[in-house]
């Protein structure tokens, strides 16, 4: 018994094999009544990339491994080969998102789900097996769920990661008790490991061609030959030592959810599940005293397709009808609708962020009430608008116009929103920063009086206007460029028109720069508009 089984997790390798083949399959066959999977009726499949300025083969699928092709066979050779292959160019990015959907798929069994790129992920299913029926059950549910979605599939089950995951590359089903690990390994090539190719390549040469006969050589002759880190590999294949997994995705806070024996693709039935799975969810923070920030709904469809929504709360939520009213808001406001296609067989809600929340004495202050319905009116509208579109804002201590005035998510920010200090407007004045701002300040021609001062006229939009009043110059350091030693600074004036209008002008100026900018007008713009 191995002196880590007290605490040892059990993992589960996914390895898909043909994963690019497989992808492209799955692309061809979309909607397609019989899927191109008929190897009587269709030619080799191969994806080749290049590799030492020549295409290789880098993927395959079972009828091109059965003729003979492997990896990193050159194109040329393969078509000698068999000339009617069918060839493919190989996408990474594809591949990558691929294999990312198959782990939000794999959610379902366990929320602890990292890739092992690029093909593979690992699923940490501790302590939750016994509820697909065992470890067995469990493993031959998945690699038949994902068989039928039309991968080509190996698993196994061991203690550690690194000794399930050269399992799996070697036999398929196959699951190690805890303490097996050693034997269960030692037979199998020292490729399956995953170390580089110059180690494995190196091991072969000297004579070691399985895992065992590499456990058998002492450890400090292997760590002077090939270094630390491939002994510690060996040591995590052989059970003598763990590292933990990297999930895709954070474990909620709290997370319920519904099975369903037959799947449901009606949205009466998603908005009941959601409400019950709403209830439970309280109950469950409400034995805690916590209250939820942010909800995740997941939605796992029986193609393998996961869809998920989120919200998030300003105030920690503590009712269920709350809840329910935020995921009604957002599924009616979401663009592509939630398609249940064949149906879902299980829809999850989970609270990612949680707090404790703080208990007040709600019948003596009235702007509590106040808050609270501001907050769940901000909730709402974020819920169908996006959290990005309902914003505050909040005071910065700048003299740059653009950065005076900072825009928050007003969930996050409410409260200090509510605190913040503004500085305060003269009476019968106009403000000192324009009342609105441009997003990019747009150019315009000005007559200028004297050399240094404001405009005498100016040209904006196809119209003139003449200056009747003018404030400033203001002079605003904007920058440094370290490199040529020239400060970027701006002149602002606060200038009136003819007609009473009031805008926001600045110029452009370089100073310190042995190198002047060249002669003639300098740039002006137009920044705002203060009525």
């Amino acid at each position: 018994m191995s002196a880590f089984s007290v605490t040892r997790r059990r993992i589960l390798s996914l390895w898909l094999p043909r994963l690019p083949t497989d992808r492209i399959r799955r692309l061809l066959s979309h909607g397609n009544a019989a899927p191109v999977s008929n190897q009587a009726i269709h030619p080799p499949w191969i994806v080749v990339a290049k590799h030492n300025n020549a295409l290789q083969i880098v993927a395959l699928d079972d009828a091109a491994s059965a003729i003979g092709l492997t990896v990193g066979v050159p194109l040329a050779n393969a078509r000698a080969i068999c000339p009617e292959l069918q060839v493919f160019d190989a996408d990474a990015a594809a591949d990558a998102q691929t294999l990312d959907h198959v782990a939000a798929w794999c959610d379902r069994f366990t929320p602890l789900v990292a890739l092992d790129s690029p093909d593979g992920l690992l699923l940490d299913i501790t302590g939750c097996a016994h509820l697909f029926g065992g470890e067995v059950a469990l493993l031959q549910m998945l690699c038949t769920a994902l068989a039928a979605q039309g991968f080509a599939v190996s698993a196994a089950i061991a203690s550690t990661a690194v000794c399930a995951r050269t399992i799996s590359r070697a036999r398929h089903g196959r699951i190690v008790a805890d303490g097996d690990e050693a034997a269960a390994v030692a037979p199998l090539p020292v490729a399956t490991l995953g170390a580089d190719a110059a180690i494995t390549s190196g091991l072969r040469r000297a004579g070691l061609k399985t895992i065992g006969d590499v456990a058998a050589r002492a450890r400090h002759e292997i760590t002077a030959r090939f270094g630390a880190g491939f002994t510690t590999l060996l040591e995590q294949a052989l059970g003598q030592g763990d590292a933990p997994i990297s999930p895709k995705q954070p474990l909620p806070d709290y997370i319920v959810e519904k099975r369903f024996a037959e799947p449901v693709a009606t949205d009466g039935v998603i908005a009941a599940t959601l409400t019950s799975l709403a209830c439970m969810l309280v109950a469950a923070m409400d034995r805690q005293g916590k209250g939820a920030r942010r909800l995740q709904a997941s939605f796992f469809r029986t193609d393998g397709a996961v869809r998920s929504i989120a919200v998030d709360t300003g105030q920690p939520v503590t009712k269920a009808e709350v809840i329910d009213r935020l995921f009604r808001e957002r599924l009616d406001a979401i663009a592509d609708p939630l398609d249940p296609g064949f149906g879902f067989d299980l829809i999850r809600l989970s609270a990612s962020r949680t707090e404790i929340v703080v208990q007040q004495q709600r019948d003596l202050g009235a702007h509590i009430h106040d808050n609270d319905e501001l907050s769940a009116l901000i909730d709402r509208i974020a819920a169908r608008l996006g959290d990005r579109r309902v914003v505050v804002h909040l005071p910065q201590d700048t003299h740059i116009p653009e950065r005076a005035v900072l825009a928050v998510s007003a969930q996050q920010h409410l409260g200090h929103a509510a605190q913040a200090v503004w500085q305060t407007r003269v009476a019968d004045e106009p403000p000192l920063r324009p009342l609105r701002l441009f997003e990019h300040p747009e150019p315009i021609q000005v007559i200028a009086g004297v050399p240094d001062g404001p405009p005498a006229q100016f040209r904006w939009r196809r119209a003139t206007h003449a200056v009747v009043r003018a404030e400033g110059p203001e002079r605003v350091a904007m920058e440094w460029w370290r490199a040529e030693g020239v400060t970027l600074t701006r002149d602002y004036f606060r200038v009136e028109d003819e007609a009473g209008l009031r805008f926001w002008l600045y110029r452009d100026g370089l100073y310190g720069s042995e190198v002047m900018p060249a002669a003639g007008q300098p740039n002006w713009f137009m920044h705002g508009l203060f009525a």
